[in-house]
C-alpha cells in the first residue's frame, strides 16, 4: 500500500488492536478518516508492512491498519451568469 499512499491522502482506520509491540491500546478510532502526513519507507516489525504512515496521532502506524479512500471527483457546479436587464427608453 505504500506505493499507493502519499502525504495528504486520506485513510480509514480499520484495525484498532493493540500495539503488536507493546501491547498497549492504540489512541486510533475504528471507522475514522485521518490525513496521512508524511509515509516513512521503513518495513514494520509486524513483517505485514513495508512502510510505517505519520497521521498526526502519536507517532507513526502500520499502514494495515489502514485502507486508502479514493480522492474525491470534482463536481460541476451550475454558476449563474448576471445579465444586465435591457430597458426600453419611452
Amino acid at each position: 500500500m505504500s506505493y499507493a499512499v502519499g502525504p495528504g491522502d486520506l485513510v480509514l482506520c480499520v484495525n484498532v488492536a493493540p500495539n503488536h509491540m507493546t501491547g498497549q491500546p492504540v489512541p486510533l478510532v475504528a471507522g475514522e478518516t485521518y490525513r496521512v502526513l508524511e509515509v516513512m519507507e521503513f518495513a514494520c516489525p509486524c513483517g505485514r508492512s513495508d512502510a510505517l504512515l505519520d497521521v498526526g496521532v502519536d507517532f507513526a502506524w502500520c499502514q494495515t491498519r489502514f485502507r486508502l479512500l479514493p480522492k474525491p471527483k470534482a463536481e460541476s457546479k451550475p454558476r449563474r451568469i448576471s445579465v444586465p436587464k435591457e430597458t426600453e427608453k419611452v
